[in-house]
């Protein structure tokens, strides 16, 4: 599958990766495991999601990265996505949501990088 990288944002909860790990798994319970601490989810004819963990000084470094997985009108995403005024915050701030639901369910801190 070819896929391009639209955005990215990062954050860090205060708890293990095996602690995260579960509680990432719940937050999208439909998803696919791409890798040993990775979680994709497809969505429309475009969207890609991808979560991934990893152990950081602080406890889990959480990314989450969008791609354009389009097989057909490929070059259209990039172009309607800037019509998308303000894609970038959107994808920020629901981020920020879901990293802020975790780090309640774990009861430990969040932040975005």
């Amino acid at each position: 599958m070819k896929k391009t990288l639209i955005t990215e944002v990062s954050g860090v909860l205060a708890a293990s990766v095996e602690q995260v790990w579960p509680v990432l798994r719940g937050e999208r319970p439909l998803h696919e495991q791409t890798a040993e601490h990775t979680v994709a989810y497809q969505g429309g004819w475009w969207y890609r999601g991808e979560f991934s963990l990893a152990p950081d000084p602080e406890g889990t470094r959480v990314v989450h990265r969008v791609y354009n997985v389009a097989t057909w009108m490929r070059w259209g995403v990039p172009l309607a996505n800037r019509f998308f005024i303000g894609f970038d915050a959107q994808v920020r701030t629901s981020f920020a949501d879901v990293l802020a639901r975790m780090g309640g369910r774990l009861g430990c801190a969040a932040r975005l990088s």
